[in-house]
């Protein structure tokens, strides 16, 4: 008995260890990196001729490719043996030469034509009324334009004086303009000289806009001039413009009453109702002042130096 249990023992320990290890397979295994340090993953394929790299998308087939498709012939050489303008064997070449010239200048080269009206109105000052114009047009497309402007007054008594320009307009940036030409002086009683004009007009940050120039008349006087504007929008109709306009001068002019330095100031605020886009009506109040040796000349004239009106007036375009 004892022999018989001897000779077993090898059996029983080669079982045991084969169920063990059956066992040890159908359980979970254990992870084979666990105390491993991965630091960065080896690339996997390291090693590998991966052959000619694919460049651009990959070639999936569409339903271009599908053999199914129809395919469709290359266009007869006929087809482009023919005139550059087809329509022209239709219509004739004058007809269409000047259809395509119109589409030009329809599309690519637009011609038009506007004339602001900014200021037409009466101001009182005192109990008295006098009158005052500053208007404006121009025609051209988008680079190039001709401008017109005048402005003046017209007194109490019927004195008139104002000015009319006459002025070649290029654009040099999508907000700005430069502008050279002539102006000529409109007085009935006192000088009327002839200037050359050269100015910039545009839109300013904050949508001030500008209009400045500097005038160099025939009588080698030199003067310049700053006007800005800006709309305030109360509601969708109702817009209330604050302007600003300062005048100096580079040397005494006694004819004109003008001492060197800054001659003039204006500011004034209109409160205007916009009926139409075209067509608004206003009124507010406009302060002027001369300064420094304008003021003296003034005063030694006796004239006031210091003016405050009320002014309602009429802003329109079309």
């Amino acid at each position: 008995m004892k022999a018989l249990l001897i000779a077993l023992i090898p059996l029983a320990l080669a079982a045991g260890g084969a169920h063990a290890q059956e066992h040890v397979h159908g359980a979970a295994q254990p992870d084979p990196h666990a105390g491993h340090d991965m630091g960065a993953a080896a690339d996997p394929h390291a090693g590998h001729a991966m052959g000619t790299p694919v460049s651009g998308p990959p070639d999936v087939p569409t339903s271009a490719d599908d053999p199914g498709r129809p395919r469709r012939p290359p266009p007869p050489r006929a087809a482009r043996s023919g005139p550059a303008h087809a329509a022209d064997a239709l219509w004739g070449e004058a007809v269409m030469a000047r259809a395509r010239e119109g589409l030009l200048r329809e599309n690519g080269d637009v011609r038009a034509t506007a004339v602001i009206i900014d200021r037409l109105e009466a101001r009182i000052e005192d109990g008295e009324t006098a009158g005052l114009w500053d208007v404006a047009g121009w025609t051209g497309g988008d680079i190039n334009r001709f401008w017109w402007k005048s402005e003046g007054e017209v007194s109490t008594d019927g004195e008139i004086e104002g000015e009319v320009q006459a002025l070649y307009s290029r654009a040099v940036s999508p907000f700005w303009d430069v502008q050279a030409g002539l102006r000529q002086d409109i007085a009935e009683d006192g000088p009327d000289p002839t200037h050359l004009v050269v100015g910039v007009q545009g839109l300013a940050p904050y949508w001030w806009e500008v209009d400045a120039a500097t005038f160099l008349s025939s009588r080698g006087d030199l003067t310049a001039r700053v006007e800005a504007e800006y709309d305030q929008r109360i509601t969708q109709r109702l817009i209330l413009q604050p302007r600003i306009e300062v005048e100096a001068a580079a040397a005494d002019t006694p004819e004109l009453g003008l001492g060197a330095g800054l001659t003039h100031v204006e500011a004034g605020l209109r409160l205007r109702y916009e009926i139409a886009k075209e067509f608004a009506p206003y009124v507010g109040v406009d302060w002027s002042r001369d300064l420094g040796g304008t003021a003296s000349r003034t005063r030694a004239a006796g004239g006031a130096t210091e003016h405050t009106a009320i002014v309602i007036g009429l802003r329109a375009w079309f």
